[in-house]
């Protein structure tokens, strides 16, 4: 059984990340504004999300599916100190809504959590 699906019933899922068409693994996402309006938290959704640019979901997914900053950065055609300040910026607005994510692990599950990918993509 691989990590991903071991983590599955562990996860709970955004309320609208079924509804989204899921992005490959490296694609980019739609540039301009997050796939979804993630305001305060409403009756239907558990937990704040911040709010994550295009550009920051773009980032942490290729540095989720890279084995380094480097790599990711090299799919990108950026630096590794600019995915390092997009992933800083991304714990820091996690943070700022009271759900740290310190670990590649805990962003992963942010992701997944707040409808940015879904398991069923990696």
């Amino acid at each position: 059984m691989s990590t991903a699906e071991q983590l599955a019933p562990a996860i709970p899922l955004h309320p609208t990340g079924a509804s989204r068409p899921p992005l490959a693994p490296g694609q980019p996402a739609a540039t301009g504004s997050a796939p979804h309006d993630h305001g305060p938290a409403g009756p239907s959704m558990p937990y704040a999300a911040p709010r994550l640019s295009g550009r920051e979901i773009e980032v942490l997914i290729a540095w989720l599916a890279a084995d380094s900053k480097e790599q990711a950065a090299a799919r990108l055609f950026i630096t590794a100190s600019t995915v390092n300040t997009h992933l800083t910026r991304i714990r820091a607005k996690y943070v700022a809504v009271g759900r740290p994510a310190k670990s590649k692990a805990s962003l992963f599950a942010r992701a997944i959590q707040d409808g940015h990918t879904t398991l069923d993509e990696w």
